[in-house]
């Protein structure tokens, strides 16, 4: 059975990360159970353990914190306007399959953003959520004893945005972050992101 926990106020990437490894730590000893967290988070550059951390380009110079931590990929941003999904799932019934993993992950965000009328999609080599040459949504997992951490950022209202001008988004040059709001063209209140959110992971995740 899933356990979607959806967190009501912003919480701070050190304690996320504490969060998935108690959640991981439970499936390991059969004491848990998969479980995905649902949170906005604290404002935090983060960044893989990477030698070319170029993506960061001043990380002395950036508004916020960085943290360095165990998800592959180059740099990106996380605070409030801005969901971000930790599924901390076992994936040994599945075949260790963690290409899979990624792909249901990048459908789930895409029929969210349907749920809103916007047509998101994948581009051709690169992970994530896109509407044409736009990011909506950033995909970043690791794995212990293919036991899933980290997940998933999508970018709900326009206060997220503004950070990612400091940085080279996910390592690539060129590349324009967007909202659910800004494709929209409307409002999108983050509970009505949640709700629909919440519907589609159980949806994709919940029976395994």
């Amino acid at each position: 059975m899933l356990d979607i926990i959806q967190f009501p106020d912003p919480v701070s990437y050190e304690a996320g990360l504490r969060l998935q490894e108690e959640c991981v730590a439970a499936i390991l000893a059969g004491t848990g159970g998969d479980t995905i967290l649902l949170l906005e988070h604290e404002p935090v550059f983060t960044i893989g353990r990477l030698r070319d951390q170029s993506s960061l380009r001043d990380p002395g110079r950036l508004p916020f914190p960085v943290h360095e931590t165990n998800r592959g990929g180059q740099a990106t941003y996380h605070g409030p306007g801005q969901w971000v999904g930790y599924p901390i799932l076992d994936l040994n019934p599945q075949g260790r399959d963690l290409h899979r993993h990624l792909r249901l992950l990048e459908e789930a965000l895409i029929r969210v953003c349907a749920g809103f009328g916007v047509a998101a999609g994948r581009r051709e080599g690169l992970t994530g959520v896109w509407v044409e040459n736009r990011k909506l949504a950033s995909i970043g997992v690791g794995v212990r004893k293919w036991i899933s951490m980290h997940g998933f950022a999508l970018n709900i209202t326009r206060q997220c945005l503004p950070p990612f001008t400091a940085i080279t988004p996910c390592g690539l040059d060129g590349v324009t972050m967007t909202c659910l709001e800004a494709e929209a063209g409307r409002v999108v209140p983050m509970a009505d992101a949640a709700a629909v959110l919440t519907a589609e992971l159980r949806g994709f995740f919940g029976v395994r």
